[in-house]
């Protein structure tokens, strides 16, 4: 993976300022609000939506579990409809293959349609380098790339803009990337899409070279699927002479009628439609219709790696639709930006630490960006238990050791400076909790000076836990003593022991 957006902290001190953002959280609230209240009502037309879900899980589980196969389906698939494949380890090696694809046509434009996998590798910057300038064609993604500024969404990266500010960007950038905004613009959004359109029409018209991602692909066809809403896919697919679609190799099914039930969960979860207005499906190059060649990237990125956990896999199941950001309450106040990678709010919590190849102090933070309240894995229509897997990763960073392995895989994450306590504490509890005799004491010893015990801890760590959470009071007994009095007394005549003579001294509670 290319790393994190330069320049950005990790999500504690990230989130920390952008929560006293006051308009990024007003702009953040209306919008995930809406889209989870229309999401809500889209969802429940249609009574079978447990078993769809259950589908798509069980379609992407079997298919991940057989990679290997239909990733050599998909290749001859493709050869034999007239395309190229090209199978790239890394980001960088993503980018070498796209830019020198790019330089044999001869052009230094290229159109984009909205692609997660090209900002995972950091494409628009490789090709930067490269003399090459690539424009988004999505409108969001055009919205952010003329303000110099980065996603912050995965459905709607310029979620953090509203109406006022979109319309002050049009009218100060739009010259410098082409055909400038209207002098009169308004912040009304026919006139800013109106805008936008005029502005990209001139790209769709000149440009030969576009580069896309994909939904799907489809094994058995070497057919790739794009949904969208807008229409700019459908131009970046059919106008220009050469074709690049860089895809991770998770986003593959076997056949048409596994696409059948992603059609039916996918609108419905990302844009709240039964269906996108705009589904192109495209197989190969054609005489005289669409691109005249045709070239798939499939990008590994740390996802063959990702694989081998049997717990972090479901996370490659991913079908990128944004549910579980609009309704994480972690990211409805930090914002996108926070996480400082391209994969923002729960999702991104458990792919980036996965799918990085190098640590630091970011990836070991994101499994921490959770209240761990469910509702991601509620809403999510391919049923990735995102809690479960936090808590996997967190236990991870835990142990903190690249010489543990967890299920097998070697473990890379380690603690940052903010958990170094926190890891402390965690052995401390496993040696206690694996010597009975010091665990009874302890408790005896804690109940006997529990009058003496401050209120408020003394770190300012803990106080910031006990300023908004009552710190419980330890009772005058322990359970063991509780129990063993309360034998004797409801037991007449015995002298019953239920404690035995190893009770306190020889088990685990």
């Amino acid at each position: 993976m290319s790393g994190t957006f330069l320049g950005l902290p990790s999500f504690p001190e990230a989130a920390r300022v952008s929560t006293k953002d006051a308009q990024l959280r007003a702009n953040l609230t209306h919008a995930t609000h809406t889209i989870r209240a229309k999401r809500a009502t889209a969802i429940s037309e249609l009574t079978d939506w447990p078993q769809l879900r259950d589908a798509g899980a069980a379609v992407k589980d079997h298919t991940l579990r057989h990679l290997d196969h239909y990733l050599l389906q998909l290749e001859e698939a493709v050869t034999a409809a007239g395309g190229t494949v090209h199978w790239a380890t890394d980001a960088d090696d993503a980018n070498h293959i796209v830019t020198r694809i790019i330089k044999a046509t001869g052009e230094t434009d290229v159109i984009k349609v909205k692609s997660m996998a090209t900002q995972e590798i950091g494409l628009n910057q490789a090709l930067q380098r490269a003399g090459i300038t690539a424009y988004e064609t999505d409108l969001a993604e055009l919205i952010v790339q003329l303000d110099h500024d980065e996603p912050s969404h995965i459905l709607v990266p310029a979620i953090h803009k509203n109406r006022a500010q979109i319309r002050d960007i049009f009218t100060t950038q739009m010259s410098h990337w082409g055909r400038p905004a209207p002098a009169d613009l308004t912040d009304r959004p026919a006139d800013l899409a109106e805008a936008a359109r005029l502005h990209l029409r001139e790209k769709f018209l000149t440009a030969k070279v576009a580069i896309s991602g994909a939904n799907f692909m489809i094994a058995d066809t070497g057919t790739l699927v794009i949904l969208e809403s807008e229409g700019n896919g459908r131009m970046c697919l059919t106008l220009p002479e050469t074709l690049i679609s860089v895809v991770g190799i998770e986003k593959t099914i076997p056949t048409f009628q596994d696409l059948e039930v992603f059609l039916q969960t996918l609108p419905r979860s990302s844009t709240a439609e039964r269906m996108n207005p705009y589904t192109t499906m495209f197989t190969g190059t054609h005489p005289d219709d669409g691109p005249r060649a045709f070239h798939l990237v499939l990008l590994d990125n740390g996802r063959t790696d990702t694989l081998a956990d049997t717990t972090g896999r479901a996370a490659l199941r991913c079908i990128r639709c944004s549910a579980c950001l609009n309704v994480c309450p972690v990211y409805e106040r930090a914002g996108g930006h926070a996480y400082a990678t391209p994969y923002p709010g729960p999702i991104g919590a458990i792919l980036t630490p996965q799918l990085h190849t190098t640590t630091s102090e970011l990836e070991a933070s994101l499994p921490y960006a959770s209240t761990l309240c469910g509702a991601c894995y509620d809403v999510c229509p391919v049923a990735i238990n995102i809690p479960r897997i936090l808590v996997h990763l967190r236990e991870r960073v835990a142990q903190g050791a690249p010489a543990t392995t967890i299920d097998g895989v070697p473990t890379t994450l380690k603690p940052h400076k903010g958990h170094t306590t926190e890891h402390a504490t965690m052995r401390a509890a496993t040696f206690t909790l694996n010597h009975p005799v010091l665990y009874s004491t302890g408790q005896k010893l804690a109940t006997l000076t529990r009058h003496l015990h401050p209120r408020h801890p003394p770190t300012t760590a803990a106080k910031n836990w006990t300023n908004t959470r009552d710190l419980p009071r330890l009772p005058q007994q322990t359970f063991r003593q509780w129990w063993k009095h309360h034998q004797k007394t409801t037991t007449p005549g015995t002298e019953q022991n239920t404690d035995g003579p190893t009770t306190d001294e020889g088990t685990q509670p």
